[in-house]
This record gives structure tokens, sequence and C-alpha cells, in this order.
């Protein structure tokens, strides 16, 4: 449990040095509202909230996320939230129920082009 809250704090921080240190990030969140949250099925989790071009979260779920992502337990999100190829990792969970999401998806849809920002540069 204790790796899945680290991993979910060190996202926000992560994706903070992506706006500050990328353009096109910036340029990506620039404008933005959202609020979506990553849990586990037990209610563990982290909400975040992106506005203008700022992200910040906070330990626990909020009522007002667009969207949620809720993994079946700390474990299988932390491998999951890790994988190398976190498309494929997501896709897997997905089928095999390990990974539900709720909302908003064309917010999630949105989220996972953030995230590509976090992927290292391609030599």
């Amino acid at each position: 449990m204790l790796k899945f809250k680290l991993l979910l704090w060190a996202l926000t921080k992560l994706l903070r040095r992506a706006i500050q240190n990328n353009p096109a990030c910036a340029n990506y969140v620039k404008g933005k509202n959202l609020v979506f949250q990553i849990q586990t099925q037990s209610g563990a989790g982290r909400h975040f909230t992106i506005v203008n071009g700022r992200i910040s979260s906070a330990a626990g779920l909020s009522r007002a996320a667009q969207f949620t992502m809720r993994f079946r337990d700390a474990a299988r999100g932390f491998a999951i939230l890790s994988a190398k190829d976190s498309k494929d990792a997501f896709l897997t969970a997905l089928h095999q129920e390990d990974l539900s999401i709720s909302g908003d998806f064309v917010e999630v849809m949105w989220f996972q082009g953030l995230t590509e920002y976090l992927q290292p540069a391609k030599i």
C-alpha cells in the first residue's frame, strides 16, 4: 500500500515538472479545469486537481471527481501505473478487471494524452 500511495504522490511532482520544463505540456494543460482520482477498491487513493495549467493533489477522495480510476488493490495499481509499457498494462488491466474507470471518458482520454509527457524522450 505504501508504494502505491508514494507513486500517486510522486505523480503530482512528475506532472508539475513536465508542465514546467516542456512548453508543449504546459500548452496542453493551459486553461484546463479537471478533478480526477486514482484509488483502490477499498477506497485508498488520492485526488488530483488541474486548474489553469497548475496541478495539485491531496490524499483521500473527492466527491467532485470527473473520473475515477479504481484498481483492484494497491499492489496491482502500483504494478500497472509503473509498467514500462503503460498502454498495454492499462488495456490488460481493464480486460482482466484489475482496473475500472468511471466518469467522463473524454476526460480520461485527455489524461492519457497528458501522461504521454511523462515518457522519457525518444532518441
